[in-house]
This record gives C-alpha cells, sequence and structure tokens, in this order.
C-alpha cells in the first residue's frame, strides 16, 4: 500500500483548528481531529460546538473522550471515528451511531493496552489505529516497540488501513511504514514546517526511503 499522510490537528480553539484545516486541506486528503475531554486524558481541546460547520473536506476524528457515543451521535457526514477500544462498553453501541451518522467506523489502542483486544471486532471495522505514544500530550517520542503490533496486525489483515498516531517525523516514519502502517499521521513535522506541501512531500519520500520488513 502506498503511504497517505494525515495531518493531525490537536488544538484547545476552534480559530487555530480553522487554521490549520485551510492549511492542509487542498493537499490531502484526510485530516484528523484530536478530541480530549480530560477524563479519558488529562489534557483537554475543542469541543462539539468547535466541530460545526468545518471547511469541506474528508475528516477522521480521534476521539480521546470517555463516552464516544455521546459525542458522535452529534457529528454527521462520510467521515471516520477513530474510538479507543479502552473506552468502549457496548461495541455494538457504538457501531450503530457511527452507521447512523453516515461515518465509518476504527478502532485505536493505547501501547499499554494488549493488542488482542481489538482481535474480537478486526473484521467489523474499516481501519485501525495504532498508538505510538501515549496519548494526551503532544511533542512525545515515538515508541518503536509498537512496530511489532504493525506487523502482527498487518500479516492477519493485509487489506486492513492501519495508521499510527504519535512521534511521527522524518526520523520515524520509514519504521512505522515499514512495519505495514500505509496511514501515517503527523503533526509538528506538518504544520512547524513554512512550506506544507513540501514538508507532506518529504515525509512520503521518508516513509518509501526504508524496505519493507
Amino acid at each position: 500500500m502506498e503511504p497517505e499522510i494525515i495531518p493531525a490537528i490537536l488544538v484547545k480553539d476552534r480559530k487555530e483548528l480553522l487554521r490549520r484545516i485551510n492549511l492542509v486541506k487542498d493537499h490531502v486528503k484526510t485530516i484528523q481531529i484530536d478530541i480530549m475531554d480530560g477524563a479519558f486524558v488529562p489534557n483537554k481541546t475543542i469541543g462539539l460546538q468547535d466541530l460545526k460547520k468545518l471547511p469541506k473536506t474528508h475528516y477522521e476524528f480521534h476521539w480521546m473522550v470517555k463516552d464516544p457515543v455521546n459525542w458522535i451521535k452529534k457529528i454527521s457526514g462520510n467521515h471516520m471515528h477513530l474510538v479507543h477500544i479502552e473506552t468502549i462498553s457496548s461495541f455494538d453501541a457504538v457501531k450503530k451511531t457511527v452507521e447512523s451518522v453516515g461515518g465509518n467506523l476504527g478502532l485505536a489502542i493505547n501501547p499499554s493496552t494488549p493488542i488482542d483486544k481489538l482481535i474480537p471486532y478486526l473484521d467489523e471495522v474499516q481501519e485501525v489505529l495504532i498508538m505510538t505514544v501515549h496519548p494526551g500530550f503532544s511533542g512525545q517520542k515515538y515508541l518503536h516497540g509498537m512496530e511489532s503490533r504493525i506487523k502482527q496486525l498487518r500479516k492477519s489483515h493485509p487489506h486492513l488501513d492501519i495508521e499510527v498516531d504519535g512521534g511521527i517525523n522524518a526520523q520515524t516514519i520509514g519504521y512505522a511504514y515499514a512495519a505495514g502502517a500505509n496511514l501515517l499521521a503527523a503533526a509538528s513535522a506538518i504544520f512547524a514546517s513554512d512550506d506544507i506541501p513540501k514538508a507532506i512531500g518529504n515525509l512520503k519520500k521518508s516513509a518509501r526511503s526504508r524496505c519493507r520488513a
């Protein structure tokens, strides 16, 4: 699978959210918006009121929240909803909610959560997000130990979209892609650049620079 770069936006106000969306929306297929509620993770970001009437593009909402159903049911459209396996009490309820708003369902998993927690649901989701940092804070270092999870999933589900999120930059992206991740979320590696299209292009080149393991 070809590497796809997904800009990840973690902000606390709508003005900055819109600024970042407009910086990247013409250069990528999908934009990730990180939502934290201060309960599932210590930090808190934008709320539901900030997600209304966003510029038209394809989004994936990374729900780092305690009760994802209450959030998802208020977001309509053909977007990806990445729900942490650690927050799910009823998979059927989450799946039905995502379907009711016209979206697609993906599962996210924290570094400390056993990968076996995902296994029962892999045939019912379109995507899996392997966290390569501990969620809640930006600027953390990429955890190379997560590559074994990526390899395991790629081997068992060769056509599954596998995303990584956390610490992805020109130095680390090749390891994640070589392990089998085809969706690569990056934040500062994109938004800290003065040339957004060039930064995205350089990340793609860096991903391809390592041979698949």
